[in-house]
């Protein structure tokens, strides 16, 4: 397995601790996993949404190289950012890079079933969860995030009405809108933060560093960061594996 870490998870001190949950959780199921450290590249999404099409090109043909000198085509890829997972999945094939790509909800979803994962301690919360677009529009993947709560004790999970799944409005980052600033109406964080709160969740569950920024935001925002959670599904599972992410051993960072 290749543990693709993505620009966020490399660069933010936030979605560091998502990808070291990851880690931790790929170890205890006892994944044979590595990552390319510092010869992973940026995928290009952001380049390509931003209208430069030209450079994403020029990424994209580095990163199949690379990938290419590690035969990944014969690996499974994993991912913890549903921009990545969709690149990966659904673009670099036209550059020659053919991968077997799975995004961490589906995969730690995949360990639980397998019983290689054991939720053995209780989280207690009312959880609302947050489709991605990319993960959940463009690639269908709507019941592993969720079954992944479900499975935990003490997770009270439930949905917005209407807006979820198919009709789960964006974070506001879509587009390389999370580069930009709105500068008219009410910004779409705002509006996708208010949906979720709404719900009386006392923690909000995402799958994506994107959409991770702009509903913490949104939280802050709304100075509910006292009273509303902002985690990923793998912090949450970890916690109720039993694991801390704080104690990450060296080999996963390397």
């Amino acid at each position: 397995v290749l543990y693709w870490v993505g620009c966020a998870a490399s660069f933010d001190d936030r979605a560091q601790k998502v990808a070291r949950s990851v880690a931790l959780l790929l170890q205890e199921a006892g994944v044979d996993f590595a990552i390319l450290g510092t010869e992973e590249s940026c995928t290009g999404d952001p380049a390509r949404r931003g209208g430069n099409e030209f450079l994403f090109q020029i990424m994209a043909e580095q990163n199949v190289e690379t990938l290419a000198g590690y035969e990944a085509e014969k690996k499974t890829i994993i991912t913890a950012c549903p921009h990545c997972f969709n690149t990966l999945l659904n673009e670099y094939p036209d550059f020659g890079g053919q991968y077997d790509v799975v995004h961490h909800a589906d995969y730690l979803n995949g360990l639980l079933v397998a019983g290689k994962l054991e939720p053995k301690h209780a989280v207690q919360g009312r959880m609302v969860y947050h489709d991605s677009c990319y993960l959940g529009r463009y690639n269908q993947v709507y019941e592993s995030p969720r079954q992944i709560l479900e499975a935990i004790e003490g997770v009270e999970l439930v949905e917005v009405p209407y807006w979820s799944k198919q009709q789960g409005l964006c974070c506001g980052a879509g587009g390389a809108q999370y580069f930009m600033e709105e500068t008219g109406g009410t910004r779409v964080n705002t509006k996708r933060t208010l949906q979720l709160l709404d719900t009386g969740a006392t923690t909000v569950a995402s799958a994506c560093p994107f959409c991770m920024t702009m509903l913490t935001d949104g939280i802050k925002g709304e100075d509910k960061e006292e009273d509303v959670a902002q985690r990923d599904i793998a912090e949450i599972l970890c916690e109720a594996v039993g694991l801390s992410e704080r104690k990450a051993v060296p080999e996963a960072a390397e």
